[in-house]
């Protein structure tokens, strides 16, 4: 007799499986789009409350996020190293193997967690010092939100794993609520511990942090709750049994990943070093712009993870021919509803701008940032769906060259260029930034229409 629990996963299956491209697509999407916005709305939030603290207190978060990237590159290569082989495995049904690995992955990923946490603590000070440069009006804001950020760089360990678990079974639901309920508290939260409404002191820049981190604690919370409840037949504990083989597939397929989010987390750093070089006024300019670009990005965030998921059950299913089209379906469905979303930021830029700061000079430099990039972004999403389709099938190779090209040859390396040797300034950043998007998006396509991923990796 089936258990309810394993008629539950074989029923998710079957849609990833046998279900219309698009319309399996936008179902699975749509949830994690909905938390997406909600994810925005909490940043907007963030930034909006900051700046009432002062007014480039709203770089802060920004200059942070590149260092914890680095610190969660190990996370999120065993994220994908273990979507693939998750979905795989449930695309063959075989859910008991899909156990085992959904174990040492929690384990692995619990050890990593707390090991980057505690050496991020220690380390940072010198990152910021030497090579991020933050303007000095926000150094010590720097140091004071990284600070305890450090604690929600360990509970992400958890989010990710139990996160990843679901959404390789294809339940993207659960985990876009959890999403949202913690969004949601972060939002809640921020007015009371940044501006110091009673009962709570001002706490600004720190406040925002630990608002993030509460809010993250009570994802996690939520989340071990909930697959436990759900999924009851995914026996997912700490083990001792970390198996040689797992072990290599992680190194195999999670390690170019980990190049690629190690190696983005350095380039973004010194693109944020390159930036602050130009001043306070460019730095806050550069973190607003990025808030208003968020809410294009998130039909990219909403949509590309269901086509790692789709790619990888297919292809454990062995529905070859089909995982390439949902590869293509994917790249021109998102490429179109980015497009519409980048319009509406164009044509609104000002006056979403204006939302964080009165500051002229600002204001001027977000919109030129704007201009020059936000047509650029249905490239980038592209980019994004070749990097699920490396997800879900487990050749991540090609799509972490292109990630080291658009980021390290094109954003910093051409972007120092133009800023200094041609004398452009910020406006010089600006163009490498969308000429990346470009360069990166066209690349993957063809590697999405010819390329050789259209193959399994479990045995």
């Amino acid at each position: 007799m089936v258990s309810n629990s394993a008629a539950t996963i074989e029923g998710y299956r079957n849609e990833v499986v046998n279900g219309p491209i698009v319309r399996t697509l936008l179902k699975l999407g749509f949830p994690l789009m909905i938390v997406q916005l909600v994810q925005i709305s909490y940043n907007i939030a963030d930034a909006f409350w900051l700046s009432k603290y002062s007014d480039v207190a709203m770089a802060v978060p920004r200059q942070v996020w590149p260092l914890l990237m680095f610190f969660n590159a190990v996370l999120m290569a065993l994220s994908t190293a273990n979507m693939a082989l998750l979905s795989q495995y449930v695309g063959a049904r075989r859910y008991g193997e899909a156990s085992d690995v959904a174990s040492r992955f929690l384990t692995v990923s619990t050890v990593f967690g707390i090991a980057s946490g505690t050496i991020y603590y220690f380390i940072r000070y010198y990152i910021f010092k030497y090579i991020v440069v933050p303007p000095p009006e926000i150094f010590n804001y720097v140091m004071d939100y990284s600070a305890i950020i450090t604690f929600d760089l360990i509970l992400t360990g958890f989010s990710i794993t139990y996160s990843t678990i679901l959404q390789s079974v294809g339940d993207t639901k659960t985990p876009a609520v959890v999403g949202g309920i913690s969004a949601l508290t972060n939002i809640v939260l921020d007015p009371f511990l940044i501006l110091g409404l009673p009962p709570f002191p001002m706490m600004g820049v720190a406040g925002a942090a630990i608002a993030t981190v509460l809010s993250r604690l009570i994802g996690v919370v939520i989340l071990i709750y909930l697959i436990r409840r759900k999924f009851p037949d995914l026996r997912i504990k700490l083990t001792r049994d970390v198996s040689g083989e797992w072990i290599v597939k992680n190194l195999t397929i999670g390690g170019p990943f980990f190049v690629f989010h190690a190696s983005n987390s350095l380039a973004f750093m010194f693109q944020n070093g390159l930036v602050n070089s130009f001043g306070v006024v460019v730095a806050a300019a550069f973190a607003i712009g990025f808030i208003v670009i968020e809410i294009a990005d998130a039909v990219i965030w909403g949509l590309t993870m269901p086509t790692a998921i789709m790619v990888g059950q297919n292809l454990g299913a062995g529905n070859l021919r089909r995982c390439r089209s949902i590869a293509i379906t994917a790249s021109l469905s998102i490429g179109v509803l980015t497009a519409v979303g980048a319009l509406v930021v164009y044509l609104f830029r000002v006056p979403l701008i204006a939302i964080f700061t009165s500051d002229a000079s600002i204001i001027s430099e977000a919109s030129s940032f704007l201009e020059i990039f936000v047509f650029t972004i249905p490239f980038f999403a592209l980019f994004f769906v070749g990097m699920s389709v490396g997800r879900g099938s487990g050749h991540t190779s090609v799509p972490t060259a292109l990630g080291i090209l658009r980021l390290w040859v094109i954003r910093v390396g051409i972007g120092y260029l133009l800023a200094y040797y041609v004398g452009l300034n910020s406006y010089g950043i600006w163009i490498a930034m969308a000429l990346s998007n470009v360069v990166s998006g066209v690349a993957i396509l063809i590697w999405i229409k010819y390329g050789n991923w259209v193959k399994p990796i479990i045995k």
